[in-house]
């Protein structure tokens, strides 16, 4: 089988998809929704710790709530999400987390916010979120064609960052002037407005025929025998686990460094944490050339080689210069990261057949988000006992050595990787 052939809505050419309307949208609803949800990543630990002045062990606790439902969802969402309409699995997915971040506000409006009434927030978003990212990831190769998945992927990238530059410094201070629990209203009504976009999308995928002997312990088996069984497939999802695991631990304790240990203000936090968006900015903008100068493969495992001993400097801030040298490190990290995850995802999408998308994407959700949890409380654990630089340590080494599963694999050496169109070419470098 191969590739459909471009239609005059799906251009062929690089740099043509800012013409492809469809495209548009949902890069415009993305890319506000994305300003939103960097408000809320900061102002969702920061009312924790300042309003609510939970411990470090409760941080934790909350940083899991919030990728919990990967591991507890994400296998059964690919099944269920292949056999939906994906347009509107984004719209109502939207319209659930904006529900779901307006009740923060209301609750501290209302004197009866607590933690608890946090985890749930934190765990029914998450639930919402794993539909949203499978459902999203497999659209894409929907709306355009398979070749312009780097491209496609790169410019969401793109917008990832400059939302995630300009996002925590605008949350910073909208927490600063209006406190955290009501800054989550500006994530609410980005939801909003990111369903206002999907919904415009004109292009009408048929509803997926199910077949009549459809079993969905069948479906899940079948995505994870597709991941698992492809040898660089296994590698980037234990790689990538991997760095979630230890980045996930740096995570849980990160605001706790710079809240009540470094006493930063919100504001101050929220431009600190935007220095590190600069570095995705700049990783989408050249993810594609350095791939076609250095290989698919290598520039996958170069990639995160770079980004992990970047996180060595974190542990070591204090209150003077070395919050610059913080900076310049997450620039350097979030490039190699970025860079990662363009290439890694292009790949996977151009690999899969159109009918194992949804499950592809959900059992590497599952494989690679459901170490989240698992960080961000032993993350919590270690740092009430050993201490948060002790933590951020640890957590930096293990983020250090994530790259060997992908530079043990053939990876490393292939320049062209394959594609489901001609899954068999590979030319090694």
């Amino acid at each position: 089988m191969t590739a459909p052939e471009p239609s005059p809505d799906r251009p062929a050419h690089r740099g043509r998809l800012w013409r492809h309307a469809d495209f548009r949208r949902l890069w415009v609803g993305e890319t506000v929704s994305q300003f939103g949800a960097t408000v809320s990543q900061l102002a969702l630990p920061l009312v924790a710790i300042l309003v609510l002045h939970a411990d470090t062990w409760q941080v934790g606790v909350l940083g899991a709530c919030e990728t919990a439902a990967f591991m507890a969802v994400g296998l059964p969402a690919g099944a269920w999400v292949e056999r939906m309409r994906l347009r509107r699995v984004l719209i109502v997915n939207d319209l659930v987390r904006a529900a779901l971040l307006a009740w923060a506000p209301v609750a501290r409006l209302l004197g009866v916010l607590t933690i608890e009434q946090l985890y749930v927030v934190a765990l029914a978003t998450g639930v919402s979120t794993v539909f949203f990212d499978v459902a999203y990831q497999s659209y894409l190769p929907q709306l355009i064609d398979r070749e312009l998945l780097v491209e496609g992927n790169a410019k969401l990238q793109a917008s990832e960052s400059v939302s995630q530059i300009a996002g925590p410094s605008l949350g910073g201070a909208l927490i600063q002037a209006l406190t955290a629990p009501y800054a989550l209203l500006a994530d609410a009504f980005s939801f909003l407005w990111s369903a206002a976009w999907v919904a415009r999308i004109e292009a009408r995928p048929p509803r997926p025929e199910r077949s009549p002997d459809a079993n969905l312990l069948r479906e899940i088996r079948e995505g994870l025998r597709f991941v698992l069984g492809n040898r660089m497939l296994r590698a980037i999802a234990l790689c990538t686990s991997s760095a979630n695991l230890f980045g996930s631990m740096a995570s849980a304790v990160f605001y706790v460094l710079l809240a009540r240990q470094l006493r930063l203000s919100p504001g101050f936090i929220g431009l600190l944490t935007s220095t590190a968006a600069v570095g995705g900015l700049i990783g989408a903008l050249v993810a594609g050339r350095f791939a076609a100068k250095v290989g698919q493969g290598p520039a996958i495992w170069i990639a995160i080689a770079v980004a992990g001993p970047c996180a060595l400097v974190t542990p070591f801030v204090q209150r003077d210069w070395t919050v610059g040298l913080f900076a310049v490190a997450q620039i350097a990290m979030w490039m190699g990261i970025v860079v990662y995850n363009i290439n890694q995802v292009s790949f996977r999408q151009a690999l899969c057949p159109p009918g194992l998308l949804g499950r592809m994407n959900a059992t590497m959700r599952f494989l690679v988000w459901g170490t989240m949890p698992f960080g961000a409380l032993l993350g919590g654990l270690l740092g009430s006992t050993i201490g948060v630089r002790g933590t951020l340590l640890a957590a930096a080494v293990g983020q250090s050595l994530a790259f060997l599963p992908v530079f043990l694999s053939p990876l490393r050496r292939l320049r062209e990787l394959p594609s489901y169109a001609e899954p068999l070419v590979a030319s090694e470098v």
